[in-house]
């Protein structure tokens, strides 16, 4: 089966598509932003990647998430929380880490079925 990878750099993939399944990790596009900010850029490129990849947010199948500090999970989960359509919460993991920018305050990694016609 072929691998189809979207935004390709020497480091890394915006994401990866293999067997119906699509794989990608996102982080915030702005560094400046509080975690309610950066929660929701993360989000709207997150729908952008999904949609090149040939899914959506209804077809997550599993989400981790990075925050570097868990006095923001309430926030982000305000977000996540309206961001997620009813009935489509994926299994989902939320874990404190020391993430590669210390700027950065959440990272989310996400996998998603293709979305059927």
């Amino acid at each position: 089966m072929s691998i189809v990878r979207h935004g390709v750099t020497q480091r890394y993939a915006d994401s990866a598509v293999h067997a119906g399944t699509v794989y990608l990790v996102e982080v915030p596009p702005d560094l400046a932003a509080d975690i309610t900010a950066q929660t929701q850029g993360l989000l709207d490129s997150v729908d952008r990647l999904l949609a090149q990849a040939g899914s959506d947010r209804q077809h997550l199948l599993m989400a981790t998430i990075y925050l570097a500090d868990m006095a923001d999970y309430a926030a982000m989960n305000a977000v996540w929380d309206a961001w997620l359509p009813a009935g489509c919460a994926p299994p989902r993991a939320c874990l404190e880490a020391r993430l590669a920018d210390p700027r950065m305050r959440v990272e989310m990694v996400f996998t998603a079925a293709l979305a059927q016609d």
